[in-house]
């Protein structure tokens, strides 16, 4: 059997780059984990992405570079709500069976809280989904669960001043409007009703919350935005769209300093490689909001951040050590890997 002649590989343009000088320094070569350069995976008939378990990831940037149509990110949007409407419905049924007073003007704050945890959860699904369409595989790395792609020492530098820019931003928009009105997102969660619904709240809003929005509005949707029209564009649009999401659950006057916070993450993603900066800022943010509403003394915000700082990183040490997330080059055989 004659075996074919190797044919010298020639550097690749960056269909994702728009020109931009990203990876390797060089617009015209993509660029891998290892600083080598790399041919992308092959596409199929569809012009999807073919599963290529064997290579590393392509980055553009520090994040990682995965072909999603940028319609996916609106269409993953869409599907999370209507995923969200019918799970709250799979969820609010057998609770009116059993008696529950359940209708369109009052819903108990258990029933709420459930569903809010609900649409949090569809938000991840919805954005698997639409991965897969877009890619033809799913992985988790794809969607910035993985180690920063920076030292760890510019992290703890960069999740601080994040939020210190947000916070300040905040501070400037309330003076300025005169803003007094509170949030009610924990009275209807029934956080004041008792110490069960108080803890679950406070799980909800601090760590189930901030995971399943990072990982659809920055791991997804700003990843397949940037394909797109290029980072910055896909950092406002994605801000934008963030902050509006909450219209309804928070005050109309603090969608403005949330969509601020949207393009904050998205620059923080973007420099980092990483989701866990981001879901950290986010839990931040949501730690001192929810001890603020509460009325809690600083010693209580502070230890209510460290409980769920900690959770936080259980939660990846548990989810890397059972191989569910991890970075690209670990979960290939080290032999396969180019």
């Amino acid at each position: 059997m004659s075996t074919p002649t190797p044919q010298p590989r020639q550097p690749l343009e960056d269909p994702f780059s728009h020109g931009e000088e990203q990876g390797s320094g060089d617009p015209g070569v993509l660029a891998r984990e290892d600083g080598a350069t790399s041919e992308p995976p092959g596409r199929g008939g569809d012009g999807r992405m073919a599963a290529t378990p064997t290579r590393r990831a392509l980055v553009v940037g520090n994040t990682p570079l995965v072909p999603w149509p940028w319609w996916t990110a609106l269409a993953a949007l869409f599907a999370g709500f209507v995923f969200a409407f019918f799970g709250a419905i799979i969820v609010d049924i057998p609770a009116a069976i059993l008696g529950v007073h359940v209708n369109s003007s009052h819903l108990p704050a258990g029933l709420t809280l459930g569903d809010t945890a609900v649409q949090d959860v569809a938000f991840v699904l919805a954005a698997v989904l639409f991965a897969y369409v877009g890619a033809g595989v799913v992985r988790a790395w794809q969607f910035g669960l993985r180690s920063p792609r920076i030292p760890w020492r510019h992290v703890l530098i960069a999740i601080p001043l994040t939020y210190l820019v947000f916070f300040l931003f905040d501070v400037i928009w309330a003076e300025l409007l005169h803003v007094n009105e509170k949030e009610k997102l924990l009275e209807t969660l029934g956080a004041n009703e008792g110490a069960a619904l108080l803890v679950l709240s406070a799980a909800l809003t601090c760590v189930l919350a901030p995971i399943c929005e990072e990982f659809l509005f920055r791991g997804f949707m700003f990843r397949a935005l940037a394909n797109w029209r290029g980072v910055w564009p896909a950092a406002v649009l994605t801000g934008l769209i963030f902050g509006g999401v909450h219209v309804g659950s928070a005050p109309a006057v603090d969608l403005l300093p949330l969509a601020f916070l949207g393009f904050l993450l998205c620059v923080l993603y973007q420099a980092t490689g990483s989701l866990y900066p981001n879901i950290g800022v986010h839990s931040l943010n949501n730690c001192i909001a929810f001890a603020s509403l509460e009325g809690w003394t600083v010693g209580q915000g502070a230890l209510l951040v460290a409980i769920v700082m900690s959770t936080l990183v259980l939660l990846v040490v548990v989810l890397t050590r059972l191989g569910v997330i991890g970075d690209e080059a670990a979960s290939v055989p080290s032999s396969a890997v180019l």
